[in-house]
């Protein structure tokens, strides 16, 4: 059975790129909003991290009681569905946002070494609007996936407004996990 670190290669040097571009950030960076109704960087790492969260929990994702453990309020949507308080977790510190990621990050790690592909249509119920859903895994894992890039890509922007440097997050949009070398490969025929 393929491993999903085999599908998903190239995740973590996504997950370093926005590590490395928040962990130098003052407090007055992260506060920095472009619009008074719009996410601060801090607000938009921390949203990264929480998503991250609130999705595995809901698909019972292997390592994640560690973080489940240190989220400090959850509340429940109109649809019965438990979501972190976002605005309980400070989005004004580096070194926390830094380990809110790396703590979200961790069930990450262990379904992408512990999953196959074959566990990707395994299924589970969510309410969302009134309906019931059979979400699966592999739809799951895309959803937090693509939410990391757009997220990030937004962190990526704000940045370059301010004149930040975030060479990896910006410049290599985050894909910082080189290819291997083509001596090293025996191209096909």
């Amino acid at each position: 059975m393929t491993a999903l670190s085999k599908v998903f290669a190239g995740w973590e040097g996504y997950q370093k790129s926005l590590v490395d571009a928040v962990a130098p950030l003052t407090r007055a960076q992260l506060l920095w909003r472009p619009a008074d109704d719009r996410r601060s960087l801090g607000e938009l790492a921390r949203h990264i991290s929480l998503g991250r969260i609130t999705w595995f929990a809901r698909m019972a994702a292997p390592g994640l009681e560690s973080a489940r453990e240190q989220v400090p309020e959850w509340g429940t949507d109109e649809d019965g569905e438990r979501d972190i308080v976002e605005d309980r977790v400070p989005a004004d510190d580096a070194g926390a946002l830094v380990e809110w990621l790396t703590l979200s990050w961790h069930p990450i790690e262990r379904v992408l070494e512990e999953w196959t592909v074959a566990d990707l249509p395994v299924t589970y119920r969510h309410r969302w609007q009134g309906d019931t859903y059979a979400v699966s895994r592999q739809w799951t894992i895309w959803r937090i996936m693509a939410h990391d890039i757009h997220h990030g890509g937004q962190i990526a922007m704000l940045l370059g407004i301010r004149g930040i440097d975030a060479f990896a997050l910006r410049a290599l949009g985050g894909h910082v996990v080189l290819p291997p070398l083509a001596d090293a490969v025996r191209e096909p025929r």
